[in-house]
């Protein structure tokens, strides 16, 4: 088994509510066990490719990241979160469009994997309040006190 985090993300409909379906999806995958979970977190939708304007045009985001047991491999595991997002009613439209459901795989174990359709750790976490927050909340060992403090400026709210 390996030890993978996965962050989940949503800013259409009832986010909340698409974020508490996908952690069930996930309890239900084949070979996986959930493991810790982190609260949800609200956060500005960001524009990574803009930094004179950091916020990207739609609703507030809700976030989270879990823990997950798994035998599958990264490929495999990538396979499912995305079945998981095109049940959610995931489209992509265009680059940073708004979600139903956004579900990346942020670390598979120490694996370091590169190919057209991963990469792994994720490219841009360490960049991101919405990410690094909740991850540090669920595995503190993962995330510095240094990293957490390069994200500082981002606007994240840990909802009741």
């Amino acid at each position: 088994m390996v030890t993978a985090y996965v962050a989940l993300g949503a800013n259409l409909g009832d986010a909340a509510a698409a974020l508490r379906q996908a952690i069930e999806s996930l309890q239900g995958l084949p070979s996986t066990v959930l493991g810790r979970r982190s609260a949800l977190y609200k956060t500005a939708p960001l524009d990574s490719d803009c930094a004179d304007k950091p916020r990207a045009p739609g609703d507030d985001y809700i976030n989270a990241v879990v823990q997950l047991e798994t035998a599958l491999s990264a490929p495999a595991l990538l396979v499912q979160l995305q079945q998981i997002e095109q049940q959610a009613g995931r489209q992509r439209p265009y680059r940073n469009a708004p979600r139903t459901l956004d579900l990346d795989l942020l670390l598979y174990g120490s694996a370091s994997i590169a190919s057209e359709q991963l990469s792994v750790p994720h490219p841009r976490m360490w960049q991101r309040a919405f990410v690094l927050v909740p991850l540090a909340e669920i595995a503190p060992d993962l995330v510095s006190p240094a990293q957490l403090q390069a994200v500082a400026d981002q606007a994240i709210e840990r909802l009741a």
